[in-house]
């Protein structure tokens, strides 16, 4: 499964700036990654496991902005088509699972 999270915050004061930075920080320590500005991606091995960090996310929302929480299949993100402009891009790599017996 993949999560992404979109956002759009504001920054007009410098509180609104330290909300934004201060979310995007956290939801960094949770592991998501930068996909492009303002939306973030992470790998989780199941949906249960999603739904951790999907609620870990929820009670990181900030006051203002606006925030989109979007989980996918491997498969799902597996058919995303990527450009650089008009060339075609790489997608990031499915991290491996780790399977411990």
């Amino acid at each position: 499964m993949w999560i992404l999270v979109f956002f759009d915050l504001p920054t007009e004061t410098k509180k609104d700036r330290q909300n934004h930075a201060r979310f995007r920080k956290e939801i960094m320590r949770d592991g998501f990654v930068m996909f492009q500005f303002s939306i973030y991606i992470r790998h989780c091995n199941s949906r249960e496991n999603a739904e951790v960090h999907v609620k870990r996310v929820k009670r990181l929302l900030p006051d203002k902005g606006k925030v989109g929480i979007l989980v996918i299949t491997d498969k799902q993100f597996g058919d995303i088509e990527l450009f650089s402009g008009k060339n075609p891009d790489i997608r990031p790599e499915t991290p491996q699972q780790l399977e411990l017996f």
